[in-house]
């Protein structure tokens, strides 16, 4: 007889590594755990991080909590319409005395970066942004410069419908790893944060718990867990249903103008795996997939104008295919 215990013993020794780190996180935020647990999901997989949501849900806050906990470089660019490429990715400078050009890096040279409200910049600036995300190098001049690992964007942005924000280019939406939704607190939540916070001066110190060595060791860990072939085919099964609902049985192609890309497979394994070693099993269950899949998956799947005349989210769309795929 397996004994699952025995089995899951090497994840659960590894995700109390984590305990620390949700403790010192904790100190600041209140509630938010989904939050968290999405935030180092992105820190375990190296995947970038969409955070959306109105101003003042602590967006800014939770990251830079979590770089503060964390024995890792920090930098945070502020986006705003007249912000430069070279503002983020550092420039050449000449020296008149030596006749020579020198580089000034830019804020982007850190292990995490808080690209705070990404939408209110520039598809220019937004770009900059890209080779960095999906290759892990920045090109100033004629020379490319490597980032240090680990490296993870962590982007912020309020809805679209604000004022005075540009989209996304889809290239760069898409190199996103997660993009999550964050939305109001309840009262008891609320209330707590009122208690925490109303002072001119908080207490907010956090203390850091883990360096770059205990991430790529739990990096290391997620890519030896274990997932089954049927799992696997069902992470492409829900991807491709995005892109051909009709294959499926489902009646979603009036609302689909395109699905997820090759990307989302990738993205869709390694987030399912993390979230495993988050719950403390050594391999991953379809529960795993359902959990992080709509994060995945949401800013990927684009809507139709029909969609949109009849108020059909990609959430939506999301959940009816999750709904009628049979589960392995």
């Amino acid at each position: 007889m397996v004994d699952e215990q025995e089995i899951n013993r090497p994840a659960l020794e590894l995700r109390e590594r984590l305990e620390p780190l949700y403790r010192e996180i904790g100190k600041v935020l209140v509630g938010q755990r989904l939050l968290v647990d999405r935030l180092l999901v992105g820190l375990l997989t190296g995947g970038h991080i969409l955070l959306e949501g109105v101003p003042g849900l602590a967006k800014t806050l939770a990251v830079r909590t979590l770089a503060r906990a964390l024995q890792l470089s920090f930098s945070r660019i502020q986006f705003t319409p007249d912000l430069l490429p070279a503002d983020v990715i550092g420039t050449q400078i000449y020296n008149p005395r030596s006749g020579e050009f020198s580089i000034k890096k830019g804020p982007v040279f850190a292990n995490l970066v808080l690209a705070d409200e990404v939408n209110r910049a520039p598809a220019k600036v937004q770009s900059a942004l890209l080779e960095a995300m999906q290759e892990k190098q920045v090109t100033i001049g004629d020379t490319s410069y490597r980032l240090d690992q680990p490296f993870l964007v962590l982007a912020t942005q309020n809805p679209i419908e604000q004022e005075g924000t540009y989209p996304l280019p889809e290239a760069q939406v898409d190199r996103f790893m997660l993009k999550i939704k964050i939305d109001y607190p309840t009262k008891e939540e609320e209330l707590a944060i009122l208690e925490r916070m109303s002072a001119v001066e908080p207490n907010l110190a956090v203390t850091a718990v883990l360096g770059p060595e205990d991430l790529f060791k739990l990096r290391d860990a997620i890519d030896s867990l274990y997932i089954d072939e049927k799992i696997k085919r069902y992470i492409v099964d829900i991807v491709h249903a995005t892109r051909r609902p009709a294959e499926f049985g489902l009646d979603l192609a009036p609302y689909v103008q395109y699905g997820a890309s090759p990307r989302a497979t990738i993205f869709l394994t390694r987030g399912a795996k993390a979230q495993a070693l988050l719950d403390g099993r050594s391999y991953v269950t379809p529960q795993d997939v359902k959990s992080i899949g709509p994060d995945v998956l949401r800013h990927r799947v684009g809507v139709t104008y029909e969609a949109e005349a009849e108020d059909v989210t990609p959430e939506a769309i999301l959940q009816r295919i999750f709904d009628h795929l049979r589960v392995p």
